[in-house]
């Protein structure tokens, strides 16, 4: 422990603490840009300098440790001085756009500027006006805003291990974006949207669909529902100021009845259903022989990671759909059928944590009920826009209920938004299909939290299954190797992002470490609440196979709610060609045509 004076209060911590975490532990704020704790301490873009006793020049605080007796000062008019200078540097080359900019109001460099009393920038940048990259259904790239902070950098280097952009050229010139000046769709970019999350401007953000939703809702033709994943209900609320990790899920129902859908259902109905596919597959896998460790192939960065990096792995990947894109085939099939409506009048809009959702919804194998099978894909942040141009009070709404028959669901599907929840959930099912016995004990706690990757064994009447979880994909990339190498597993749960789904991409920022411990909280509290908590008990899903599917794994089944996946280069769709770069459309056929070049 290293004992250091900060502001004239002295404050303990541990040896290797930088200055502004240990200024944290004092109640102390030491403003930061580029700073992301355990992820990104660079100094670049010296926000946080501080004094420090004995020191020629100003330190900056991120990278910064502690020493014995260390006297540090946070306030001073040198550093306050500083600090204003290096925000008007950044200001002086950033677009005055702040009404129009998806950040607004929740930027960081907004907040700045506010807290240091900036009222004038004295000098005047450049401010070259680059193209903004919007190739993915997913996330829009404006280099206009980019601060050169290299958050998005380093949380795609190190914690999803993909590497899809980084920074080229030097000193003004830089630049942060895929190599060669590519763009993002042809880039590694899985477009989970981790990037997005840590930016603190307004240089990544979702592709926004909301007016095609809202142009769909006012078309009378349409029959327009909605699907919300499960761990959208634990940070709706946080958009309206509740705390975080509130359970919102009535509040949610009852604002997507408002915006005028003609039926609100649950994702957790197709997680069931996913339970019932994935928990089959299993099985069979177990007793009649097939590739394993079975891998779960609910999340779509992952998927896309998988292809990339390791597409020798294929075969292990579960063959079933994400619950989105069953919902989809499920909605213009089943529900068509039963409610009587044409299906090619339905339009299908997912509520998701996830952009990477954005991306799968679109994929061209995704359209087994004759049609896309989701039409839209909304962000907790685009819903949320929504409600407020609505001018509807969130806060003061009363619950709502979601409509039968997909809007009914158990515990299990709710526990699928966070990490683990779909070993478990699958665990819950598997478990007495096998044994034809009663659960002694529901909650498979081994497999839940944040641990970068938790293995556990698990008793199924003789039979004991050695199962894996991981969350982001750098974790994910560690057990693969493993795999790889030799080391034996039955069945594996791969997240894309920290957390599980309840860090997507796609969720309210902040996302942080703090928050998603809270968001993970309220998943096990909404799952300990339901009447029903195993998949297989769910009477709307039993309903579907008696009277539609048949059987998990049946031929209805397989055609509606399984998929196969396709080689991708690993730097998205680009190849040498006489030593010019091309891009492609056709990767496989630029790839010679077997996918195996």
């Amino acid at each position: 422990m290293v004992t250091l004076t900060i502001d004239g209060k002295q404050v303990t911590v541990k040896e290797g603490t930088n200055v502004v975490e240990a200024a944290r532990a004092a109640g102390i704020d030491i403003p930061t840009l580029c700073y992301l704790k355990d992820v990104n301490a660079i100094g670049s873009c010296r926000v946080c300098v501080v004094e420090v006793e004995k020191a020629k020049t100003l330190q900056a605080a991120c990278v910064t440790q502690v020493q014995p007796g260390m006297v540090v000062y946070t306030n001073t008019p040198r550093v306050r001085r500083a600090r204003r200078l290096a925000v008007e540097l950044i200001l002086s080359d950033h677009p005055y756009e702040c009404p129009t900019c998806p950040r607004n109001l929740n930027c960081e460099l907004q907040t700045l500027a506010e807290r240091l009393g900036i009222r004038h920038v004295r000098f005047q940048g450049k401010k070259a006006l680059k193209p903004i990259d919007d190739s993915t259904p997913a996330i829009v790239r404006d280099p206009n805003k980019c601060i050169l902070c290299r958050r998005c950098v380093a949380v795609c280097q190190k914690i999803q291990g993909v590497d899809a952009i980084g920074p080229f050229k030097r000193g003004i010139g830089t630049t942060i974006g895929p190599a060669w000046g590519g763009t993002l769709a042809d880039s590694a970019c899985v477009q989970c949207g981790q990037c997005v999350l840590v930016c603190p401007v307004g240089a990544l953000y979702e592709k926004d669909y909301t007016e095609e939703v809202w142009k769909a809702l006012s078309d009378r033709s349409k029959h327009v529902i909605v699907q919300t994943a499960p761990a959208t209900r634990v940070a709706i609320g946080e958009e309206f100021g509740l705390p975080y990790g509130s359970v919102s899920t009535g509040k949610m129902v009852a604002a997507l009845r408002r915006l005028g859908f003609a039926k609100v259902f649950d994702t957790d109905f197709a997680a069931d259903v996913t339970i019932m596919e994935e928990g089959s597959e299993l099985l069979e896998r177990l007793e009649e022989g097939g590739p394993l460790p079975l891998i779960t192939s609910c999340s779509p960065g992952w998927i896309k990671f998988m292809e990339q990096f390791y597409p020798e792995l294929a075969d292990n990947v579960s063959s079933c759909k994400s619950p989105q894109q069953m919902f989809g085939a499920l909605a213009k099939t089943y529900y068509a059928e039963k409610a009587g409506i044409d299906p090619s009048s339905i339009v299908v809009v997912s509520i998701m944590p996830c952009t990477a959702k954005k991306f799968e919804c679109q994929r061209p194998e995704m359209t087994a009920s004759g049609y896309q099978d989701v039409d839209y894909v909304l962000t907790v942040r685009e819903l949320a826009r929504m409600i407020k141009q609505a001018g509807i009070d969130f806060q003061n709404l009363e619950d709502g209920e979601y409509d039968a028959p997909l809007g009914i669901s158990t515990g299990a599907g709710v526990i699928f938004g966070a990490t683990g929840g779909v070993m478990e959930a699958a665990l819950r099912t598997a478990y007495e299909l096998h044994t034809g016995k009663t659960l002694p004990a529901v909650d498979f706690e081994p497999v839940r939290g944040m641990e970068s990757i938790k293995e556990a064994e698990v008793q199924m009447d003789g039979t004991t299954l050695r199962v894996a979880v991981a969350h982001g994909l750098s974790n994910a990339r560690a057990l693969l190797e493993r795999v790889k190498a030799g080391e034996k597993y039955h069945f594996i749960e791969i997240m894309t992002c920290p957390g599980g789904c309840i860090g997507g991409g796609g969720q309210p920022i902040p996302t942080n470490g703090e928050v998603r411990q809270k968001r993970i909280a309220a998943i096990y509290e909404a799952d300990r609440s339901m009447p029903l908590r195993k998949s297989h008990e769910n009477p709307a899903v039993q309903e579907l196979y008696r009277t539609y599917l048949g059987k998990p794994l049946g031929p209805k089944s397989k055609k509606l709610l399984h998929t196969t996946y396709r080689w991708r280069h690993a730097f998205g769709t680009m190849v040498e060609k006489a030593g010019a770069a091309v891009w492609p459309v056709d990767v496989d056929q630029a790839a010679g045509g077997d996918g195996q070049d």
